[in-house]
């Protein structure tokens, strides 16, 4: 499991520039974590310390072993609900999505997809070519139904085996009402053991039907996915807010400390993660659990 790390002897400490956690030579294991923080008005806190920061491993207080707050490079699949629900706001969704792939940084690599009552990944490939994805943004086709848990585990799918850090961001303006072999609590199952990290954006949407006017709300799972897995999740009301709020992922996804420390129990299971900031003025957002086994990481 990466996130949980086996080294060898040589007390020596190394951080690959495209990995998800750092490379610890000291004969333990390490759990890292990501961790997102704002200050009451909800703006990123940049330039803290290591001592600004508690971690609690099942309600018990961690010595902190690595600290850093440079860029980590991210690789991300971007789901996007294009389902009949979304017709009238669905090029201002494209839009919106292109300001995200836009800010994508030169070791950053994506896909983009969309679901309905089908799933398309386009590309075969994560890329960094920014171009191209703006491309594949205006090629997504459309449908009736949203396979909201399918289309995640699809991204997880397509994010097996993926170094570094690994990210869904994904929109939907309602309910799962057509997945097939997924549901919330498998696709969270595994993000947690494959240390994916969820964003998550609701929309309420309006359309109508035979002159009736239906008014849509976001899948109550989204915000559990994203606080579990120590993403964020915004719900939106307005088609104007959409770029915003995309554009506000790109800069939390590229400034993430990253904190690491040893754990005293290898028991299999699953442990409750909790960072907490020592300012009472600032809010910490991280994955709130891990699975605490000795397996080795890849070298």
């Amino acid at each position: 499991m990466r996130g949980l790390i086996t080294t060898g002897l040589v007390c020596t400490l190394t951080l690959a520039l495209g990995a998800q956690q750092p490379t610890f030579r000291a004969g333990t294991q390490i759990v890292s974590v990501f961790a997102t923080v704002t200050d009451a008005q909800k703006r990123l806190v940049p330039d803290l310390q290591q001592s600004d920061f508690e971690v609690f491993d099942n309600e018990k207080p961690q010595p902190l072993v690595f600290f850093q707050n440079e860029t980590q490079p991210i690789t991300v699949v971007v789901m996007l609900d294009t389902s009949g629900s979304m017709t009238l706001a669905l090029d201002f969704l494209k839009q919106a999505a292109e300001q995200f792939v836009l800010r994508l940084l030169p070791a950053d690599r994506a896909r983009v997809g969309a679901f309905n009552d089908k799933i398309q990944i386009k590309g075969r490939t994560f890329i960094n070519d920014r171009d191209q994805l703006v491309t594949d943004i205006k090629d997504l086709d459309f449908g009736n139904g949203t396979r909201l848990w399918d289309a995640i585990a699809a991204s997880e799918d397509e994010l097996k085996g993926v170094d570094g850090r690994k990210i869904v961001l994904v929109f939907t303006d309602g309910d799962d009402t057509d997945s097939r072999s997924a549901s919330l609590g498998k696709v969270i199952d595994r993000a947690r053991a494959e240390e994916i990290m969820v964003y998550a954006i609701g929309f309420e949407s309006v359309y109508a039907i035979n002159g009736r006017q239906i008014r849509t709300k976001p899948d109550g799972g989204l915000r559990k996915i994203a606080d579990e897995t120590g993403g964020g999740y915004f719900e939106l009301k307005k088609t104007d807010e959409l770029a915003p709020t995309f554009t506000r992922v790109a800069q939390e996804l590229h400034s993430q400390y990253v904190l690491g420390f040893t754990p005293t129990l290898l028991d299999g299971k699953v442990h409750k993660l909790a960072v907490k900031m020592k300012q009472p003025s600032m809010i910490a957002r991280a994955r709130r659990s891990y699975v605490a086994n000795g397996e080795k990481a890849a070298p």
